[in-house]
């Protein structure tokens, strides 16, 4: 009976991560509804915004979606060369799998289908992706950390997010609790790739104290996920990785530094903005509903509520959050298709598909 379950459809074998992914998008909407923040904007908020400034910054926001992907071969070239058009075809395809996939499942697509049209190791190309968000998460916190110092919030800053009862002051704790978690986390894998047997004698003799099994899989999955940091010895890569990952994360910001002067808030700066950025990249960045909905949109009314008044925040601020909730969210979606139509057209035809398809939507690493 066993063998009959991939028949079942991925929808049957991943229904409670779905249901679960339901539950908190409504719970999302609850809280937006109790808070008072709308979803969608007052009419007038909305057409006070010109054309030209909304299509300003989707061409904006596409611009970072390339550097965001073209970075990627960066990490895969000390593994093996992938072709470019295929690294960008590839990362689209998982941006939006990363996007409709609950819980964040589709981090492995990326994976999975580089090694299949490649050849690349498995546990190799996750661990380039495990890297990229690690070192994303750093610059990301540094960044926004950068910002708050600079920016001049709201004194004293509110103790709500519109009607919600939470304090604004939570951004700053919210950003130093990040990049304390993401240093960790770069140095763990850092430590497997740089000293192996140094590292695994180190978890057995800490985690393996409470259970050695435990210890034995820790150690395991962190020395495959070093395997990824093998762009790390070279200085050039590494410095065009980092330089790429700060260029992403600027670009958005000034698509949201357009939105803000377009819907009327002032003062506006680009500091500003990139606190904004940090704030909605630290909102979505746990495991959430597909589309990130909810999520999204309470972390950049957190950011907004930061430098406007409330009135503002759930006025004008409200265009701002549809229109970079929709621009962001439909460009994913659409760059996702286009590439799936590229990529089918170029993928030939083998007798290991159906196995590997079912692998991939198992949500399972394939085999390195």
């Amino acid at each position: 009976m066993a063998s009959a379950d991939p028949e079942r459809g991925w929808l049957y074998r991943h229904r409670f991560a779905l249901l679960a992914s339901v539950v908190v998008a409504v719970g999302f909407g609850w809280l937006l509804h109790a808070g008072a923040l709308p979803v969608v904007p007052p009419r007038e908020a909305l057409q006070r915004i010109p054309v030209w400034i909304i299509v300003a910054q989707a061409l904006l926001y596409l611009v970072a979606l390339y550097v965001r992907a073209h970075r990627w071969s960066w990490l895969l070239a000390p593994i093996q060369p992938v072709p470019l058009r295929r690294v960008l075809t590839i990362s689209f395809i998982g941006y939006g799998a990363l996007l409709l996939l609950p819980f964040r499942t589709g981090e492995v697509v990326r994976p999975a289908l580089i090694r299949k049209r490649e050849n690349v190791s498995g546990w190799a190309a996750m661990g380039t992706v495990a890297a990229e968000r690690i070192i994303d998460g750093l610059v990301l916190s540094l960044l926004l950390l950068a910002a708050l110092w600079r920016a001049h919030p709201l004194e004293p800053l509110p103790d709500h997010i519109g009607d919600l009862a939470v304090p604004v002051a939570v951004i700053p704790v919210a950003a130093y609790s990040a990049l304390a978690v993401f240093a960790g986390a770069f140095a763990a894998i850092g430590l497997f790739w740089w000293r192996r047997t140094w590292a695994r004698h180190l978890v057995e003799a800490t985690v393996g104290r409470v259970s050695p099994a435990l210890a034995e899989r820790i150690a395991g999955v962190l020395e495959r996920l070093a395997d990824g940091l093998g762009f790390f010895p070279r200085a050039s890569v590494t410095a065009r990785f980092l330089g790429a990952t700060v260029l992403y994360y600027l670009l958005i910001a000034a698509s949201v530094e357009l939105l803000v002067w377009g819907a009327g808030l002032h003062p506006v700066d680009f500091t500003r903005a990139t606190a904004i950025v940090g704030v909605l990249h630290l909102g979505v960045l746990l495991p959430n509903a597909p589309g990130y909905f909810g999520a999204f949109q309470v972390a950049v009314y957190a950011g907004l509520a930061m430098y406007y008044p409330p009135a503002e925040v759930a006025g004008p601020g409200a265009a701002v959050v549809f229109l970079l909730y929709a621009t962001q969210v439909g460009l994913t979606l659409l760059t996702a298709a286009v590439a799936l139509v590229v990529e089918h057209r170029s993928a030939p035809a083998t007798p290991a598909a159906p196995a590997a398809a079912a692998r991939e939507g198992s949500g399972a690493l394939p085999p390195g």
